[in-house]
């Protein structure tokens, strides 16, 4: 309601509203995607290795950012219905809980896809002693460190997100973890060419090699679609933040439906990745429906 204020009486930028039917087809259709990814992982023993658990972690987290915007829009018609309203005691634990859902997708986000990158760079560069590095118990237990600090964190932010102290090192986390994920990719491209000539002599070695690379490239994939679905949305919280009351700022805040939006597709077009990369994924899905 600020936002829509700042927007109207600072500058001449109209807010951009997406109708709510729009924001419930989108997130049904992330929730059920990603649900499904799931079931296939779970359902196929063959998938039972510690990337597609890493891709599960990043299925869950897209999951909780569609849920988190439906019950956003839930709340917002009740509210508008009179049925809730914005400063009571209840609300206020409410929207603290939504702000916690929302910061546990973006850190699970973040998180998992530097799980995701790093697993891709232990395949391609170690790939002989890969099932010796990365052992399926390694993998959960890495995935519970993740989960167990998103979820504090996620709490400690939103319970004091009032103070700078806190949303400075939160805004300031995504684009470090971006750049760290950004800087191990090209590392990985830069260096893979060369690594596969000292292994061409291996059998098999020239199908792994290409195997991996299209792995890398996936993620890598998934590195632009989250960068480009999640940073509107990260710049959002910083203008809100630093500069509610500047002209400039607040016609940027005039998107934030636009934004969240964004945030909601993400958790679409992963899956569709998924779905489209990976044969094994692609072979289950239609064992799947075919059974049902």
């Amino acid at each position: 309601k600020n936002i829509s204020d700042f927007s109207l009486n600072l500058t001449d930028c109209i807010q951009v509203v997406v109708p709510e039917e729009v924001f419930f087809t989108v997130a049904a259709a992330g929730i059920l995607e990603n649900l499904l990814i799931l079931i296939a992982v779970v359902r196929n023993k063959n998938l039972h290795l510690p990337m597609y658990f890493f891709i599960c972690s990043l299925a869950i987290s897209d999951m909780l950012g569609s849920l988190y915007k439906t019950l956003e829009n839930i709340f917002i018609i009740l509210c508008k219905m009179g049925y809730l309203t914005r400063h009571g005691d209840f609300e206020k634990k409410l929207d603290d809980a939504m702000d916690s859902m929302f910061i546990l997708s973006l850190l699970g986000s973040i998180f998992s896809l530097l799980a995701i990158a790093a697993d891709r760079y232990i395949t391609i560069f170690y790939a002989l002693r890969y099932h010796n590095i990365m052992t399926l118990r390694r993998a959960l237990a890495i995935l519970a460190i993740i989960w167990v600090f998103c979820a504090g964190s996620s709490i400690a932010i939103a319970l004091f997100s009032y103070e700078a102290a806190t949303i400075i090192p939160f805004t300031i986390l995504f684009p470090l973890m971006m750049l760290f994920i950004l800087c191990l990719y090209i590392h990985m491209f830069l260096l893979a060419r060369a690594h596969a000539k000292k292994i061409a002599s291996l059998p098999s070695s020239t199908v792994h090699h290409r195997t991996n690379m299209k792995g890398a490239i996936t993620l890598t994939i998934f590195l632009g679609v989250f960068l480009c679905c999640w940073a509107p949305f990260v710049l959002h919280i910083l203008l809100a933040r630093f500069c509610p009351h500047n002209p400039y700022c607040a016609c940027y805040m005039s998107i934030f439906h636009v934004n969240g939006t964004l945030i909601m597709c993400n958790a679409i077009i992963n899956p569709m990745i998924f779905a489209f990369r990976s044969p094994e994924l692609r072979s289950t899905f239609k064992k799947m429906f075919y059974s049902s």
